[in-house]
């Protein structure tokens, strides 16, 4: 178990750099800001240089690997750290210098227990591609296929474990302290960002996940999914096929080769729509790097490490929302929410259709270029604090791929109207599965699926424990001992600690200011 001295150092570094980038004003000048998260934030900042303007984005690329990825998450959460550090990390790119082809090499070897001849042909020592977990050559496979490999950085697992267990420590004390902090849940953000953290680093998943996107997308015309090598894929090593193609995001480009951008643009937000309305299983990493086009047209998505996935219920709800939005029926929304258990049952729902009306209303029928999804979500997130709404950590990716797809469309197509493009597919969606035919297939499924059971019982159960809401179960959240809790003898509680981080905090204040750790 990680001593307390030790996150408190880590915390302690961290929040020097984030000092130095201006990162850390915005949350000590916030009135909901915890007084003592202030009191640190002051002693952690003392003789710091700071930039004038924050810039967020550098500050955790500077912290390393689990930063960069934490960072991505809280590009989402606007009501966590505001706007403008929102739209900052938005920027924050996944990239690192890469490893020397020598330790790749090894760390294929180590994978394999093989020498690598005997997997690959050849491969290029020179990346591709080098992000914060893994990086990505071109190889040849001993039998002539052209591929990409994508390896492990090697000891990442072990530096993000050591990371996250500070993340869980400070979340767990953060929300300890009450008040906003306990609403926004920060320790089922963190878990939640640990079990996405673990299925990157885990490429046997990645390829999973591969594989069962395109069993969803195989009828979806000219969107493609790469094949999975599977004979030489394990847990830290993934190959797959190579991709030609221009990327998404070379506009000229895709120009200069005739296709049609406002194409191009519908079909990508459909195959989103498609992803999670249709099949609850989504990739969540849609950046402009992650998404080529062929020269037939066809879109190939590539790099399945973070993919969400969201329940039937849940989906029926989103697909109602969303149509509700587009339609101007707030209070068909607002019930949704009060039925989800998004927002408490204490609180109006004609007082909370009133305030979805205050989002909606400015956005519709304009196209992207004036009034956004991002703005949209803005100000949702803007009145979940007056009607107490609690984070829901199974949306969050959702969120987070809806505004990176926005970016896409709109920078193919400026004019694209995201809501005249999705109302159809979410309006056919709701009538196949929510309309009459499907409610008597349901029903029908369901008094056959009781009767081979044992009725009464059943429906007994099923009156006892009700369906608590949309949102899944909460994971297990570890066990942190608090600071303010540890013993240290029969009688003797928190105060030492307490000093020892105080200590602690100093020492760190002190080797920085006499450039010990700068």
């Amino acid at each position: 178990m990680t001593r307390p001295s030790t996150h408190v150092f880590r915390l302690g570094k961290w929040a020097r750099i984030l000092a130095r980038h201006g990162a850390l004003r915005g949350i000590a000048r916030d009135p909901n800001t915890p007084l003592p998260v202030k009191r640190l934030i002051g002693l952690f900042s003392m003789g710091t240089i700071k930039s004038r303007e924050p810039d967020y984005a550098s500050a955790f690329r500077a912290i390393g690997p689990a930063a960069i990825k934490l960072g991505q998450t809280l590009a989402t959460r606007p009501d966590l750290v505001g706007e403008d550090a929102a739209r900052n990390l938005l920027s924050l790119q996944d990239s690192l210098p890469p490893v020397p082809y020598a330790a790749i090499e090894a760390q294929i070897e180590a994978s394999f227990q093989r020498p690598i001849s005997d997997l690959f042909a050849s491969i290029d020592p020179v990346p591709v591609g080098a992000a914060s977990i893994a990086q990505v050559h071109k190889g040849v496979t001993t039998d002539g296929r052209v591929v990409a490999i994508k390896v492990l950085r090697p000891g990442i697992r072990e530096q993000f474990a050591a990371d996250i267990a500070t993340y869980e420590w400070a979340a767990a004390h953060l929300e300890a302290l009450g008040g906003e902090a306990s609403r926004l849940r920060p320790r089922l953000i963190i878990a939640n960002f640990k079990r996405w953290t673990n299925r990157e680093l885990d490429l046997r998943r990645e390829a999973a996940s591969a594989s069962e996107l395109d069993g969803h997308m195989r009828g979806i015309p000219d969107y493609t999914i790469p094949a999975i090598d599977w004979d030489r894929t394990c847990g830290r090593v993934l190959t797959i096929e190579w991709i030609d193609g221009v990327k998404i995001s070379n506009v000229e480009a895709l120009k200069a080769a005739g296709h049609d951008l406002p194409d191009l643009a519908r079909r990508l937000v459909i195959a989103f729509l498609t992803q999670a309305i249709s099949a609850g299983f989504f990739h969540a990493d849609m950046h402009q790097g992650n998404l080529f086009v062929r020269a037939d047209g066809s879109i190939v998505a590539i790099d399945f490490g973070i993919m969400g996935r969201i329940d039937r219920r849940a989906r029926q709800w989103l697909a109602e929302i969303l149509y509700g939005l587009t339609t101007g029926n707030y209070r068909r929304v607002a019930e949704i929410h009060f039925e989800a258990q998004y927002v408490p049952s204490y609180h109006s729902v004609d007082e909370f259709a009133t305030a979805l009306r205050a989002v909606g209303e400015p956005m519709r029928g304009k196209p992207v270029s004036e009034l956004s999804v991002g703005a949209m979500l803005d100000g949702l997130f803007a009145i979940t604090r007056d009607f107490d709404m609690q984070t829901q950590p199974h949306l969050l990716l959702l969120q987070k791929t809806m505004v990176m797809v926005e970016g896409i469309a709109t920078q193919l197509d400026p004019g694209i109207n995201m809501w005249d493009v999705s109302a159809p597919f979410v309006r056919d969606w709701i009538r196949d599965e929510l309309g009459p035919e499907a409610a008597i297939a349901d029903r029908i499924k369901q008094d056959t699926d009781t009767l081979l059971r044992v009725p009464a019982l059943i429906r007994r159960l099923e009156e006892m424990y009700p369906p608590k809401g949309g949102a899944p179960e909460p994971p297990p959240l570890p066990d942190i001992e608090l600071v303010w809790e540890r013993r240290r003898g029969p009688d003797r509680r928190w105060p030492g600690y307490v000093v020892a981080a105080l200590l602690g905090g100093a020492a760190i204040w002190g080797g920085f200011a006499l450039g010990w750790l700068a």
